[in-house]
């Protein structure tokens, strides 16, 4: 981990399965951030992006998730397409 980043450990959980099959074993993961992960939650609820906290959040941990995996990995050829409208995206938000 880098001491110069934000720290986080997320754990998912399946709480439940509509079908009735076995419920999933958590994950749990451990990451490194440059964003304070917390902040950026709480400036896209204040916006009102989306209609409730909770989404927000998800929304908010997930794109920072996706784009530091992104990146790190900026020359892999997956994210090629991607990483200009990814980059496109992030600005309109910002600017929102």
């Amino acid at each position: 981990m880098n001491s110069k980043y934000n720290h986080y450990k997320v754990t998912l959980e399946h709480t439940h399965n509509p079908k009735g099959d076995e419920l999933q074993e958590a994950v749990s993961i451990e990451f490194d951030n440059h964003d304070n992960i917390f902040n950026i939650i709480k400036i896209l609820q204040e916006k009102n992006l989306f209609s409730s906290d909770s989404e927000t959040a998800e929304f908010a941990i997930g794109l920072k998730m996706f784009g530091e995996v992104m990146l790190r990995n900026r020359e892999n050829t997956l994210f090629s397409e991607l990483s200009p409208a990814f980059k496109e995206f992030m600005m309109k938000l910002k600017s929102t």
